[in-house]
């Protein structure tokens, strides 16, 4: 932890967390609260909400910020992610929980800021994620968790260094399954599938009721997607020394890719 504290480079990733996150929240709920400004000339402008256009804000931004601070911080942007990102040894503990420190601020301070754009709205939730009609606890939390373990299953496949066959964008893939798993969730639950962004909401607007859904869904998802891949569809050989050695100091360590090709390795970078 104090190799990585006195580091510059650490608080850059730290702060690009922040103002990436400040900028996703921003762009993604503000592209949902749109609907409710019609533009007047426009004779078929509607006040409904229109699903596909808030999936593909949500995706496209979060793909855009992965692009811009990527190389800087690993652009994790979801305290899911980085909980996959800790338990799949790629960052320090405390690198996570600086993390979603940061994510959790960014999320608020953008959903401040949206509140005084959008305060001529009645009743203006701010994107506030909620149980639908008929939805109950169990059931939300079942949709949260698995749209969430198909986000990070996605980050953990795309992002594995071990791997020579993955063509085209990360980012965008990354980007495509966000939006994925709002088409799934928007129904249901709003979508959380990201902690620090239903905290933003809720904290602005004051309403936890069952906030705890979209805590406990993503972490549930996120560590399950983690688990799984890690030691599941693609085991890596470490022992636990070499994973506290990351947990608590951020070292780049090696791992080896169990199968036939006992030569592959790769190194396991914070990101």
């Amino acid at each position: 932890m104090a190799i990585e504290f006195r580091k510059k480079i650490f608080w850059r990733a730290v702060v690009a967390e922040f103002l990436a996150m400040s900028l996703f929240i921003f762009i993604s709920i503000g592209s949902a609260l749109g609907f409710n400004f019609p533009v007047v000339a426009n004779k078929t402008s509607t006040r409904s909400q229109d699903n596909v256009k808030v999936s593909l804000a949500f995706g496209l931004s979060i793909a855009t910020m992965a692009q811009s601070v990527g190389h800087i911080s690993g652009a994790h942007l979801n305290p899911a992610v980085t909980l996959g990102l800790l338990l799949s040894c790629q960052i320090s503990i405390f690198k996570a929980l600086m993390y979603i420190l940061a994510q959790c601020l960014g999320a608020v301070v953008a959903t401040a800021i949206l509140s005084g754009v959008t305060s001529s709205l009645p009743g203006n939730s701010l994107g506030l994620n909620a149980l639908s009609e008929g939805i109950n606890a169990g059931q939300g939390l079942g949709i949260e968790i698995i749209a969430t373990f198909q986000l990070v299953l996605c980050v953990l496949a795309t992002t594995d260094r071990r791997r020579n066959d993955v063509s085209g964008s990360a980012p965008l893939a990354i980007g495509l399954s966000v939006a994925l798993g709002h088409l799934l969730a928007i129904d249901y639950t709003g979508c959380g599938i990201n902690p620090a962004r239903s905290f933003g909401s809720a904290l602005i607007a004051n309403n936890f009721e069952n906030h705890w859904i979209f805590w406990v869904g993503p972490i549930i998802g996120g560590a399950s997607a983690a688990l799984i891949y890690d030691f599941i569809l693609a085991p890596r050989t470490s022992d636990l020394t070499d994973r506290m050695k990351v947990w608590t100091s951020g070292q780049v360590e090696e791992y080896d890719l169990e199968g036939d090709d006992m030569n592959s390795r790769v190194e396991m970078k914070p990101k």
